[in-house]
């Protein structure tokens, strides 16, 4: 007997099996329910909770083309709880969205990835959904989304009003480019330049232009969770898409503005190679790239070096890249010989 369903090109049994495969990786009993299940931890006096929910841009199109779909899931779940911590907030859980022409090989790949994520965060991934969608995608295409949500105590909250004058700024490196800008890398390396992604540029030794570019986002949770506690930050940057000048003025009250020194912290080969193949203006990239830091704090004086110790323990990861000021008229003034 056939399946009208299965005839109009959705395979339902594809579905219950992807449910299965999550549920048996992460050994949920919320999976595969109708909603996803979270008990608020206990001891919060006044809890508070943070949402947030991201995608990965077009970065997901070059997993299609080097036919490799198992980070582009820990992209997604960086991309969301990155922006609960800078709130203040710890990650506690995450929930997935896949839509695809075709579900096949690349969605449990797309999951473990997610799944994988979700530890390097130590957020539980309680439910999510899988969409085939034949007519809207093909086969092969697919996006995906995430939505997450952390807890903190009210008065833990990330304000603007907690940042003040002297507050030194602390940067964290990222891993590369992340999740932001990749309809201009792809224009730069591929429209522009007759690159691929098996092509092995001077700028990188070790890696495949593909292999940089599918490194996936950095999740900040295991150095800011510590420093939360202690309540050691006084404001947080997550910085995405618009680079320095439109996220790190997001921490700051009005008037105040951040001073940055850019000769601080080591330059990753693949903003060099962005700028040098794309002719990039140097003041450019830092409007539309996170530079080699994604993640920048505002710490009290007081605290700069414990901090710094703290993020720096096994691995230099952490730099006091400049100090909040009065605002004369920009909200970020960036100085240094690379400018």
């Amino acid at each position: 007997m056939s399946n009208p369903y299965q005839d109009a090109g959705v395979n339902v049994e594809s579905g219950y099996k992807i449910s299965q495969f999550v549920k048996q990786k992460t050994k949920s009993k919320s999976i595969g329910n109708f909603g996803g299940i979270y008990e608020i931890p206990a001891g919060f006096k006044q809890p508070v909770l943070v949402s947030s929910d991201d995608g990965v841009g077009t970065k997901l199109l070059l997993t299609n083309e080097f036919k490799k779909w198992d980070t582009i899931g820990i992209d997604c779940v960086a991309m969301c709880v990155n922006d609960i911590l800078a709130q203040g907030a710890i990650p506690q859980y995450f929930l997935d969205y896949i839509s695809t022409g075709k579900v096949d090989q690349k969605v449990e790949e797309i999951l473990n990835g997610v799944i994988a994520g979700c530890q390097m965060a130590d957020a539980a991934l309680i439910g999510g959904e899988t969409a085939e969608m034949p007519g809207v995608y093909d086969d092969s295409d697919y996006d995906i989304a995430g939505f997450a949500v952390g807890i903190c105590e009210k008065d833990e909250l990330l304000h603007k009003e907690n940042v003040k004058e002297g507050d030194v700024l602390i940067g964290i490196t990222s891993s590369g480019i992340h999740s932001n800008g990749y309809s201009l890398v792809r224009k730069i390396f591929f429209q522009e330049n007759d690159f691929d992604l098996n092509t092995n540029l001077p700028e990188f030794t070790e890696q495949s232009l593909g292999e940089v570019l599918l490194t996936p986002t950095k999740i900040y949770s295991h150095e800011l969770v510590p420093l939360l506690a202690q309540r050691f930050i006084n404001g947080a940057a997550h910085i995405t898409g618009g680079g320095f000048f439109e996220n790190v003025p997001r921490m700051l009250p009005k008037e105040l503005a951040a001073e940055i020194n850019v000769d601080i912290w080591p330059e990753l080969p693949i903003f060099h190679a962005l700028q040098k193949y794309g002719k990039l203006e140097t003041i450019d990239m830092y409007h539309i790239f996170n530079m080699g830091l994604g993640m920048i704090l505002a710490v009290d004086p007081n605290n700069e070096l414990e901090v710094l110790e703290q993020l720096n323990q096994h691995e230099t990861l952490a730099y006091t890249i400049g100090e909040v000021v009065k605002k004369d008229s920009a909200s970020l003034v960036l100085k240094g010989d690379k400018l």
